[in-house]
């Protein structure tokens, strides 16, 4: 018998692994209209702490008030991303003389003639292509807004029945509050990570705009954005959002300085906000093991890329909540949360 379940667990996770992949294109937009829904009901709530609107305007104007704000956002967002995201593709014959220009300074300082190997490299290298590359996720997104906003319309037009439809699957006063006090503490853990995590990725990106604005790179608009995005994914993400700013202004401006001088400043922030402010602010409310944290980020990174990376922390802090719920899978909450305690 133990073989048995043993046996059902593994076909059951190899079959959600199948499902999970082959059905990204349906399963991330539909997971970001949740996620948009969720922002939109937020804004919601915060309008009705004003007295006036809460007491005056109807439900379905807050409705189009909160979404045409989400909306307004987004337009926004993408317009700038999309003239940066122009300009830095058409921009490889600017910097190739610079790339020259350092594999001349690297010649020097290495004392060996490197230069026609690393002239090979340069003359092959794409700067388009790695564009592409890195924006690919971004892009996709920006493809898929159609589906995701429609994704979020339908969930808001199901909200409203939603939550009865799950109250008379569990007759009773006891197990309607049971179910009423589980929705809860999903919406709180999972408002609270977004709302402290973007205050802090905002933070980040405002301070790393401002250093690269007065520094001179280029597009600062477009890196800054990419920086807030990417400190959303955990551990790694700061790292990546301070690399990446700094080997583009090396193609730049064709010397080291300025690109030390970004890695040294956007580092800093990074260091200042990810090892200081976030712990102070956020402190353990996700209740997630470090280890599990990790091994969640490239579970999901590898399934659907940065989006992923992006969802790991929300969509494991759900599954804690979840099985924390049940007798059966208890035990597996215990496991993945911090310290063993999941009430």
């Amino acid at each position: 018998m133990r073989t048995q379940n043993i046996a059902y667990i593994l076909v059951s996770c190899i079959s959600v692994v199948i499902i999970l992949s082959f059905g990204q294109a349906i399963i991330v937009p539909f997971l970001l209209g949740l996620l948009l829904w969720f922002i939109g009901k937020k804004l919601e709530a915060t309008l009705d702490k004003i007295g006036f609107i809460n007491k005056k305007i109807p439900i379905w104007l807050k409705h189009i008030i909160s979404f045409g704000f989400i909306m307004f956002v987004l337009v926004f967002v993408t317009n700038i991303l999309t003239i940066n995201i122009n300009s830095l593709a058409l921009s490889f014959e600017k910097y190739e003389p610079n790339i020259d220009a350092l594999i001349l300074q690297i010649n020097s300082w290495l004392g060996v003639d490197s230069k026609k190997a690393m002239a090979n490299f340069s003359g092959n290298l794409d700067f388009g292509n790695i564009l592409q590359m890195l924006f690919s996720s971004i892009s996709d997104l920006i493809s898929n807004g159609f589906m995701i906003l429609l994704y979020a319309v339908f969930i808001l037009l199901e909200d409203a029945s939603f939550k009865p439809k799950l109250k008379s699957i569990f007759i009773g006063k006891e197990n309607e509050e049971k179910v009423d006090k589980f929705l809860e503490k999903i919406s709180t853990s999972i408002s609270r990570y977004f709302g402290l995590k973007t205050l802090l990725s905002l933070i980040t990106g405002s301070l790393s705009y401002m250093a690269l604005r007065i520094i001179g790179v280029d597009a600062p608009e477009f890196w800054a954005f990419l920086i807030f995005i990417l400190n959303f994914i955990p551990t790694i993400g700061s790292l990546i959002a301070t690399i990446f700013p700094a080997i583009f202004c090396l193609f730049q401006f064709g010397i080291f300085t300025p690109s030390l001088l970004v890695l040294g400043i956007i580092g800093t922030i990074q260091v200042i906000v990810g090892n200081f402010l976030e712990p102070k602010i956020m402190g353990s409310s996700m209740n997630i093991s470090p280890l599990v944290t990790i091994l969640s980020l490239s579970i999901w990174g590898a399934l659907w890329g940065i989006i992923g990376m992006i969802l790991s922390v929300p969509i494991t802090v759900v599954s804690i909540i979840i099985f924390s719920q049940f007798e059966k899978t208890k035990p597996l909450a215990i496991m993945l949360s911090e310290k063993g305690k999941i009430d």
